[in-house]
């Protein structure tokens, strides 16, 4: 409990919201003293760059919650920032770890930063929840310490760490590699059992909470990551793309669970055994596999086809998913992912893109009929499907408009934020009405980049656009 010491609350703040009952029973917020203030703690990737983590942001500021994020820091990024009234505190990220002991030391360093920087949250505004977002599942340990001051802890589970070492390592049942699966057990069991609520990004993840981590039903709730399709729409691309070309498309993390490899294994079977010598992709994401990636890619020949983007931001999303053929979805059925909800998935389907996948069950709940899927591991499967998309232009155009459709109507961002509030709301006993996310102005006809909308409710011109996918010349 050391770490709180000289963590009282400063006598210039104001107490946070009083609550009282009424004789009918509802909770009365007093409305004179300061809303809810919530710390959201994420450790592997900088705010606002994770779009989950950004979108609840927004949906807890526009429904009067406080709100301070703890996270390492991008490139170039200051220390201290403030953007659209969040309050973002960031640590220099630890380096790249490798092996169980340099994994260690990087969850160590992270926890030690954070909980450092939580003492700092708090002398400037003491908060009343803290939302921490795995992996790692080490976070309750900070919960439980700052407890004692009546902070409520939010477990938003974005992995299954064991399915994810599973994944990576395979299942052995002896040695070192038991000891850490036992491990990440364990550390999973505290999280549950610290955490008021559990916030799960699917029903595949609830059920696990349910079942492994012994959480009642009602404090379990199911908050899809669906993209803001208001916000994330096609636009037409700045830059002129061939005309007899076809783009190819990855978003994500790329780890070795990640299957990037699969799509450059496709990549290559598509240019120098199929003879598809007009093809491009651009590879968007950054992560421990990358520079074996680039090295496969210059191995096989494909660095003429191939481009790395590294790190990307909305802008550049919205450029390459504009003039993307085809997404491309090649994360192997694994333990992990097999259960998994793919960001990347989604936003494809945003932009009218339509993808390619292997036969995950979380990508069919989210993709349904709009994306293909090929059973797991089958590059050539994987290639004679992209290849279908290629030769069949009304296809690309059909699908793309259904997977617009749905993302819009079945899997949109807004639903979800409210249910992701309705936690807070319930544990706070505070609410204010209005919308989780303001609206956008869809009467915009161009981005703040100055590139202009598709109009997807003129429908040739969305057709058009879904067969072209460029700016007319």
């Amino acid at each position: 409990m050391s770490i709180l010491k000289g963590g009282a609350r400063p006598a210039t703040e104001p107490s946070t919201h009083r609550l009282s009952t009424a004789d009918h029973g509802h909770k009365i917020i007093d409305t004179d003293q300061a809303p809810p203030h919530v710390l959201i703690i994420v450790q592997n990737l900088p705010v606002p760059l994770d779009r989950r983590v950004w979108l609840e942001c927004q949906a807890l500021i526009n429904r009067g919650y406080r709100v301070s994020v703890i996270c390492p820091k991008g490139p170039g990024d200051p220390s201290r920032q403030c953007i659209d009234g969040v309050n973002i505190y960031k640590y220099k990220p630890a380096p790249d770890a490798e092996g169980l002991l340099g994994f260690a030391r990087e969850f160590s360093y992270s926890w030690v930063r954070t909980a450092l920087l939580s003492l700092q949250v708090w002398n400037a505004s003491p908060f009343d929840i803290i939302q921490a977002c795995n992996p790692p599942d080490t976070y309750w340990l900070l919960a439980r310490m700052w407890r004692h001051r009546g902070v409520k802890f939010v477990f938003d589970q974005h992995d299954l760490n064991p399915e994810l070492f599973l994944s990576r390592f395979g299942d052995h049942d002896v040695g070192l590699s038991s000891a850490e699966l036992t491990g990440l057990l364990w550390l999973e069991r505290r999280t549950y059992r610290t955490a008021d609520r559990v916030i799960s990004t699917n029903q595949s993840y609830k059920a696990i909470a349910l079942m492994r981590g012994r959480r009642r039903a009602g404090h379990v709730t199911v908050v899809r990551s669906g993209p803001d399709t208001q916000q994330m729409r096609p636009i037409y691309p700045e830059h002129p793309r061939p005309i007899d070309g076809i783009e190819l498309a990855y978003l994500g993390i790329m780890g070795p669970q990640d299957g990037v490899d699969q799509a450059i294994r496709v990549i290559d079977v598509l240019v120098h055994q199929r003879g598809r010598t007009n093809i491009h992709a651009t590879l968007m994401g950054f992560g421990d596999a990358l520079n074996d990636l680039k090295a496969l890619s210059t191995k096989l020949g494909l660095d003429d086809h191939i481009t790395f983007t590294g790190r990307v931001d909305r802008d550049a999303i919205a450029e390459h998913l504009s003039a993307a053929d085809i997404g491309l979805c090649p994360d192997l059925k694994t333990p992990l992912n097999d259960i998994s909800t793919m960001n990347k998935t989604m936003e494809y389907m945003a932009y009218g893109l339509p993808s390619v996948s292997y036969d995950l069950v979380e990508t069919q709940v989210s993709g349904a009929d709009t994306v293909q899927y090929v059973p797991s591991g089958d590059v050539e499967a994987f290639a004679t499907a992209v290849e279908r998309l290629i030769d069949n232009p009304a296809l690309r155009v059909e699908l793309g408009r259904k997977a617009r459709a749905r993302v819009s109507s079945e899997l949109d961002w807004r639903p979800q934020a409210e249910a992701y509030v309705s936690v807070f709301d319930e544990l706070s006993g505070f609410s204010q009405p209005g919308p989780a996310l303001s609206a956008s102005d869809l009467g915009g006809r161009t981005d703040p980049q100055g590139r202009r909308y598709v109009d997807l409710d003129d429908h040739q011109e969305f057709e058009s656009y879904l067969q072209h996918r460029r700016a007319a010349q």
